[in-house]
Formats: structure tokens, sequence, C-alpha cells
């Protein structure tokens, strides 16, 4: 009796200890305890903001998706005005309930009646209800069916599909920006999630008296680009159409603000639809006019023409003597065509695009002097967009060049360039020799409206006036009747313009194979207002850039005009002289001919 009565007297002073220490001692810390089993958190997702046309057309936003779910316990009393199942009344019930719901979650009857009858609380039934298609379900007051609101998630749609999607972007499956405008600006369109915490009861539902908070979530920026709409619908088919019908492997078009810099249009094909085809064996997903490198070709005559006029080392009349043959060290370089001796000018050397002349006329240069043009057109680095995957193209340094290789380099060969990097050069000799860099997000409007204006883009001189006045005149043959491409002409208009066709450098099989074929130019070439570059890779013979690119070019270009509303200048362009006779060429002390020697700049 004596050692039961000191083990129960020890059992209860334990106790009591320990029940001095919850109540008296460690009260404040105990009911923190309690109050946190009882605490559960609810993230409230936030909305990833719009990506906006400049004109306000939506090219992706996130709408509201809601999980519909059934507690078969209480299906089974539809419609018959009882409490709990009756086996004698729940099959006809549990289908009325699935002829009601079929149609608007979109899944058969026969589907739905056996996710509806059973003893299970909770069974999801669709987890990608519109709000709206929800409240025609509450509708119905279907006992037991309800929207699981810790469920709620927003999902991406892209309501322009193909046509703008390599420039957009996607998301991946598990809400991840994966390319384009989506990652370029996704700082600014993911937000901020909220969350709501409230006390629980053990069966899970809110208690009534219960504490509670709620810290809102503020939902992304809407972000509006630069891009018109319709003239990216439009330059996306065109692109298209002309693809397939010259079998060619790829293609991007580039319009460009010719003052300010800001892209009006980026199609790029082949495309995918951002809102089915992520995920799938095959799809290319990229945007070619920032992450595709091609050798330009013709169009980057320019580049050496401009170096030239500017070092004063030439003039657009100096004559110059083309032969269908230059040999330079191990190599006989010649013209995309055979002709007899030609004699023609600077001017009229762009307009034929000759590669023998225009090396003559790079020879009037150092190489230096040829690398450090080349790059303040903005090859050899990315064009400052902040596109994500963009390359920088390639331009190896002058003190590498070989001997053939620098001669390749005067015509647009042995170095490679984006279709943005193709198009800025040409908005430079619009510009009047101010390089602008490219724009492509014109301003950020956040959740309370407040919009934030993207800066202007600076410029950087590059030539001057005169000389891109001079090199926009030469251009303007280039579509004449003696030119390469008069199938650019666009009646009404004066346009000034280039052609290209260069060997194109299949990365897949290590080699050169097939073509490039291009067309760039700008409008009017009075008073430029747009820069349209127009890429075609591997078209199908015939290859060249005047027969692929021009009618593409032509057509976007005058859809272009009439889109944003320029009119013509209703000026004639000035008489430019091309070629020049013999006599008057080797009268001329200034001619370029093989094996005279130049003083270089």
């Amino acid at each position: 009796m004596r050692a039961l009565t000191v083990a129960t007297v020890f059992v209860l002073s334990v106790f009591g200890a320990q029940l001095v220490r919850i109540q008296g001692i460690d009260a404040h810390a105990v009911a923190a305890e309690a109050e946190s089993n009882r605490v559960t958190a609810q993230i409230i997702p936030a909305m990833r903001g719009q990506i906006l046309s400049a004109d306000g057309t939506v090219l992706a936003s996130s709408v509201v998706r809601e999980v519909v779910v059934a507690d078969q316990t209480a299906v089974c009393t539809y419609r018959t005005g009882k409490t709990t199942c009756d086996p004698a009344t729940s099959g006809s019930a549990v289908q009325q309930a699935a002829e009601q719901l079929s149609p608007l979650l979109g899944t058969p009857v026969s589907e739905l009646v056996p996710e509806l009858e059973g003893t299970s609380r909770y069974r999801i039934l669709s987890k990608d209800v519109t709000p709206l298609t929800w409240n025609k379900i509450a509708a119905l007051g279907i006992p037991g069916i309800a929207r699981d609101q810790r469920e709620t998630r927003s999902e991406r749609t892209y309501p322009q599909g193909t046509t703008s999607a390599a420039l957009v972007g996607y998301l991946t499956d598990d809400g991840k920006p994966g390319g384009g405008v989506e990652l370029m600006v996704d700082k600014d369109l993911q937000g901020t999630p909220g969350r709501t915490t409230y006390e629980q009861g053990q069966d899970g539902t809110a208690i009534p008296s219960g504490q509670s908070s709620t810290t809102p979530a503020v939902n992304g920026e809407d972000v509006r680009l630069t891009v018109n709409s319709s003239l990216q619908w439009y330059a996306q088919n065109a692109l298209a159409q002309r693809i397939k019908e010259t079998k060619a492997q790829s293609g991007t078009v580039v319009i460009m603000n010719a003052k300010s810099g800001d892209l009006l249009s980026i199609a790029s094909y082949p495309t995918f639809n951002p809102n089915t085809d992520v995920g799938k064996k095959g799809a290319q997903l990229d945007n070619k006019a920032f992450s595709d490198v091609f050798e330009p070709g013709s169009t980057a005559k320019i580049m050496t023409m401009s170096a030239a006029l500017e070092e004063g080392t030439v003039t657009p009349s100096t004559p110059v003597i083309i032969p269908n043959r230059l040999p330079r060290y191990d190599q006989r370089f010649k013209d995309s065509h055979e002709h007899p001796t030609e004699y023609r000018t600077v001017a009229g050397t762009l307009a034929e695009s000759s590669n023998i002349g225009t090396i003559l006329v790079s020879e009037t240069l150092k190489s230096s002097t040829l690398e450090r043009y080349f790059r303040k057109f903005g090859l050899g680095t990315r064009s400052g967009v902040g596109y994500p995957g963009e390359s920088g193209g390639i331009l190896p340094p002058s003190d590498t060049w070989s001997g053939t290789k620098r001669a390749n380099v005067s015509f647009g060969q042995g170095i490679s360039v984006t279709a943005v990097q193709a198009a800025s050069v040409f908005q430079t000799i619009a510009n009047g020799g101010v390089r602008v860099t490219p724009r492509l997000v014109d301003s950020v409007t956040a959740a309370d409206g407040t919009v934030t204006k993207e800066p202007a883009s600076k410029g950087t001189r590059v030539v001057s006036a005169k000389t891109a006045a001079a090199v926009s005149t030469m251009l303007e043959g280039v579509v004449g009747a003696e030119g390469t491409a008069p199938e650019a002409q666009i009646p009404g208009y004066r346009i000034a313009g280039k052609t290209g066709t260069a060997d194109f450098y299949d990365a897949s099989v290590g080699k050169y194979r097939g073509h490039t074929a291009s067309f760039i130019g700008y409008a009017p070439a009075d008073d430029p207002q747009i820069v349209v570059a127009v890429i075609v890779q591997n078209p199908v013979y015939p290859y060249f850039g005047g027969y692929v690119a021009g009618p593409v070019f032509k057509d976007v270009t005058t859809y272009a005009l009439q889109e944003l509303k320029i009119p013509p200048t209703g000026k004639k362009p000035p008489h430019l002289k091309l070629e020049v006779t013999p006599a008057e060429a080797l009268a001329d002390p200034t001619l370029l001919r093989d094996g005279k020697k130049h003083p270089r700049r």
C-alpha cells in the first residue's frame, strides 16, 4: 500500500507539474503551436501581364481556369428531394446530373457518370473551366458540385496564334517563359502572388470565428511592343507564301521605322502555334530574325561603298573598269554572270552588284578601316534589343584576314549577320548616316494603370549625311531598269534597296549548301520612313535575291506604306550615271582598275 501510494503521488505530481508548465510557464508557446496547427495558407496566383502590339491588339494574355470537383455522396440526391443517397433513386439522379454537366465540361455523359457515382467526397471533374462556364455550372444547383478555390490558376493564351508566335514566345508546362518577349520582359510580366491564411477545423473547413488575413496578389504589368499587328500579320503570310512557292528552307521579314529604329514587324518562318505546339517534337520555337546568322552577300556592299565615300577615296561618278575575272592571290573572282570588260561608275558598280568592282573600291581602303566601318554599322555585336537567344553575328578581326578573305568581306562573304543587323545597316543610310539601336518594347503599364514609356533609342553617327545621301541615290539605281531588282519598284514611290545572293552555310552538315536570297530597302527613298528586309534561305533555283526576295519586298512595302498612311513625295529621282565609255574611263585620273595602286586610307 505504501508503494502504491508513493507511485500514485509521483504520477499525479508529474501531471501537476506538466499542467503548471503548459498553463503557466509555456502558455504562450503552447497556444502558438496549437494555432499554427490550425492555421493554413493558400497562395493567390498573380495574373501574368498582357503582351500587346503598338495598336493595342492582344498578342498574349492570361485567363483564369477553375477546378470543378464533385462530392459523390451529394450528387446522388439531385432532384430526389432527399438528403442522403437512396439506391432506388441514385442512378437516375447521377444520370441527370451528368447530362446537365456534359455540354459545359465537354465530357461525354458515359465518362461523367462513373466520376459522379460512388462514395468519394472529392473527385476532380475538370481543371480547365472558365469563370463564365463555372457560373453556368453553379446555376444548375447540382448538390456536391463545387469549385476548388485553392486550385484556381491562370493559363496563358495567344490569340494571334502562329502570326506572332516566334516573336512573342511561349510558356512551358510549368509556367516558366521559354523564349521570345515572354522571357525578355519576364520580370515585368510575372507579377507577385498573394496569400490568404485562416484557421481550419479537423475536417479542413474554415473556422468562422478564427483568425484570418489576406495579402492580395499584384498582377503583372502589361507590355506594349512597337510591333504593328496588321504589318506582322501581312508580313508573316507573305513570307510563308513565298517560301512555299520557292520551296525554301526558312525566311524572315523585318520592318523597321527608318528614323526611330522601332521594329514594326518581325516575321519568321517556319513558325509554330504557342497554344498547341510547345513541347511537341520538331517544333521550331526560335525567332530566326534574331538567332540565325548568314552571309549577307551583296547587301553588305553598301557598307564598303559608304566607307570609301566617307574616306574620300571614291565618288559615285568614279569610273571603274570591271574585267570578267579578277585574280587575287590563289583565286580568280567573278561576278554573278559572265560578261566582257565593262566600264562603269562606282554607282553603276553598285547598281549592277559587281563583286569585282566592289573589290576594286575596297582596295582603296586599309583592311582595318573597312573593319572599323563594318563595326560602326553594327556588325559583330548584338543589336541592342535585348532579345533572348540573339546572335551577334561573325566579323573576324581584320588582322586575321587573308588576301582572299579581304576580297570576300568587301562584298559580304566570310562574315555573318542576323536579319535585324542587316536591316539596321540600311536604317543607318536611310536615317542620314545615323544608326539607331533597334527598339522592340514601347511601354509598360502597371496594375494601377501607371504607364512607363521606354526611352527612345540613341543614335550614333556612322557616316556623314552627304555620304548617306550619295549611297541612297546609288541604291535607287539598283531598282532601276539597269539595276538588279526592277521587281522591287512600287508605282508612285521612290525606292532604294539592294539585292543579295550568297552561299548558305548549313551548320547541320558543316558545309556550304544552297544560297541565301535577300532584298533590303526603304521607302520613300527621298524621305525614308520604313526599312524592309526580306531574307529567304535555300530557295530552289532560281535563287537570286532580286527574283526570290524582291517581290516579297514590293508586296510587303506596298502594304506597309498604305497601312501607315505614308504618301508619295511626288519628287522624281535624280539622274545617275552608271556607265562610261572606255575613253572617258582612261582619261580620268581617279579611275579604278586592276593593277593600279591607290593610297589607302
